[in-house]
C-alpha cells in the first residue's frame, strides 16, 4: 500500500464520460441534467401547491436553465480566466461545458433573468417561482456535486485520514485517466473530500427549507433568501478547505468573498422578508394605472 494511502478512502471514477459510438456522454453533463429534472418535479409540485397550474414551473424552466448554464460558464471563465487564456492554455476550452466549471453565482444571476422572462410570459408571479424552487435548486446543486466526482476535481488538502477522497489523474479531454507504464491509472493522492461535505450541506438546507416553509408558511422572497443564506454559509468553510486552482482577493478566493457578501444579504432580506405574507398566487402583480400628472 501506497504510504500516503490512507486505510479506507472514497474510490473516484478513472472514466468521466462514456462513448456510444461517435456520441459521448459526459458523466458531469448526466448528473447536471438529473439535479435539473429533480429541481423541475419539486418546483411544479411546490408552484402548484401555491396556486399555480400544472406544467406552469417547466415553462419557466425552459426559460431559466440556458440562461442559468450560460450564466454559470461566464461567472467561471472571467473568474478563472487563466485556466483558459493564460499562455499555453486552449481558449476553445472555454465552451467546453463537460469538462467540469459552472459557477453558481453566474447560474443563479443569468438564471434568474431568464426566469423572470419565463413568469411574465406565461403570467407567473415571480417570487412565488422562486420561492418554490428554492429548495430544488438546492438538491440539483447537491446532485450536480456528483459531476465532480467523476471529473476528479473539487477537493480540498492532502488526506491520511479514513474517507479521503482518490484523485486520478484525469484527462477530460480523452475521459478518462492517464496510465502509468504498467497500464494502471495515475493515482496523483489521496485529499479532503469537498465535494462530498458541499453535497451534503445542500441536501440538508433543502430539507431545512421544505420543513420551515411549511410549518410557518414563510412569506414571499423569505425561502430564496434563506436558500441562498443557508448555500453562502456553507460555500464560505468549503472554500477554505478546498485546495484547487482559483483566483484570489486578498489571499482569500473571490468565490470565499462572494459568499461572505451574499450570506450577509440574504440573511438581511430573509429577517426582512419571514412574516410577510406568503407568495400564494402565481399571477403577477399589477401595475397601478397612472391617476394624473406627467
Amino acid at each position: 500500500m501506497n504510504a500516503t494511502e490512507p486505510p479506507t478512502y472514497l474510490p473516484s471514477p478513472s472514466i468521466s464520460s462514456l462513448s456510444l459510438g461517435p456520441v459521448s456522454i459526459s458523466f458531469y453533463a448526466l448528473c447536471i441534467m438529473t439535479g435539473i429534472a429533480v429541481a423541475v418535479w419539486l418546483t411544479n409540485r411546490r408552484l402548484t401547491a401555491r396556486g399555480g397550474s400544472p406544467g406552469q414551473a417547466l415553462d419557466v424552466v425552459m426559460w431559466a436553465v440556458p440562461f442559468g448554464i450560460i450564466g454559470g460558464r461566464l461567472y467561471h471563465v472571467i473568474t478563472d480566466y487563466q485556466l483558459y487564456f493564460a499562455p499555453g492554455k486552449d481558449p476553445w476550452g472555454a465552451l467546453r461545458i463537460w469538462e467540469g466549471g459552472l459557477g453558481i453565482w453566474g447560474a443563479i444571476a443569468l438564471g434568474a433573468v431568464g426566469a423572470y422572462i419565463g413568469c411574465r410570459r406565461n403570467k407567473v408571479n415571480f417570487l412565488a417561482f422562486a420561492d418554490a424552487a428554492a429548495p430544488g435548486i438546492l438538491i440539483a446543486q447537491a446532485i450536480g456535486r456528483w459531476g465532480n466526482w467523476f471529473n476528479n476535481e473539487l477537493y480540498g488538502d492532502p488526506s491520511t485520514l479514513p474517507g479521503a477522497l482518490q484523485i486520478h489523474d484525469m484527462d477530460l479531454s480523452a475521459g478518462s485517466a492517464r496510465l502509468d507504464a504498467a497500464g494502471n491509472p495515475i493515482v496523483l493522492g489521496y485529499f479532503t473530500p469537498t465535494f462530498l461535505y458541499e453535497s451534503l450541506w445542500c441536501l440538508a438546507a433543502a430539507a431545512l427549507i421544505l420543513f420551515l416553509d411549511k410549518k410557518y408558511a414563510l412569506g414571499a422572497g423569505a425561502p430564496f433568501a434563506l436558500y441562498v443564506a443557508l448555500y453562502t454559509a456553507g460555500r464560505f468553510f468549503f472554500e477554505l478547505m478546498r485546495s484547487d486552482y482559483a483566483n484570489t482577493i486578498l489571499g482569500l478566493r473571490i468565490n470565499t468573498w462572494v459568499s461572505a457578501i451574499l450570506f450577509l444579504g440574504a440573511l438581511t432580506v430573509f429577517l426582512i422578508r419571514r412574516n410577510r405574507p406568503r407568495s400564494s398566487t402565481t399571477e403577477p402583480e399589477q401595475v397601478p394605472a397612472p391617476t394624473g400628472g406627467r
